[in-house]
């Protein structure tokens, strides 16, 4: 008695075999990424996303910045380029100065795409420190914001933990992300690398 050989598989067969291993693994990961909240750690932003971005008012202020206290800033200092800014006391305490610190060695580890960006500090109350600020924190852009007119621009940043809160707003003028300045620096830095390598404008 003779044993029938195996039929090998039909073209039919092996061709929709190689169609469900290609598109499997893409069906797959459109079904998870899109309906699920899962998301691979790599995706994820190190800082808070301020959703929908907030369009921020273009409003002129007095510039505390030393040597150039008494002039008014632009009203669209806030555009053209990234912003890190911070509002805080223009005393500066400890958390403060904490706070610039990580703002300024931040700015320095972007090296080459630091001219990107630009460091923004909102005095909310006695301005300013300027033997402090001009000594640790040469080309910070000072802005007295304790007047009426600064109101509704200091509105739009989240009130909360401010005295540690880095804000990032983009070249439009849009307050979009924020950062605990006591969380890791390499967060912000990479986030920023990140932004600013995606982003054609400021």
């Amino acid at each position: 008695m003779s044993v029938r050989p195996a039929r090998p598989p039909s073209r039919r067969a092996l061709l929709l075999l190689m169609l469900v291993l290609f598109f499997a693994p893409l069906l797959l990961s459109f079904l998870i990424y899109y309906g699920s909240d899962w998301r691979p750690a790599g995706h994820t932003n190190h800082g808070t996303l301020i959703e929908p971005p907030r369009a921020l008012p273009r409003v002129a202020l007095p510039r505390g910045d030393n040597g150039a206290r008494g002039d008014s800033a632009a009203a669209d200092a806030l555009s053209g380029r990234w912003s890190l800014v911070y509002i805080g006391d223009g005393d500066c305490d400890q958390r403060c100065r904490s706070t610039l610190y990580f703002m300024r060695q931040t700015h320095l580890s972007l090296g080459n795409l630091g001219t990107r960006v630009q460091r923004v500090f909102l005095v909310s109350a006695r301005c300013c420190n300027l033997t402090f600020l001009a000594r640790e924190h040469p080309g910070l852009v000072t802005l007295d914001a304790q007047g009426a007119p600064a109101a509704g621009l200091l509105a739009q940043f989240p009130p909360d933990q401010r005295a540690t809160t880095i804000f990032i707003v983009d070249p439009r003028g849009n307050l979009m992300m924020r950062y605990d300045a006591n969380a890791d620096p390499k967060g912000l830095r990479d986030d920023l690398k990140k932004l600013l390598n995606l982003s054609h404008i400021g």
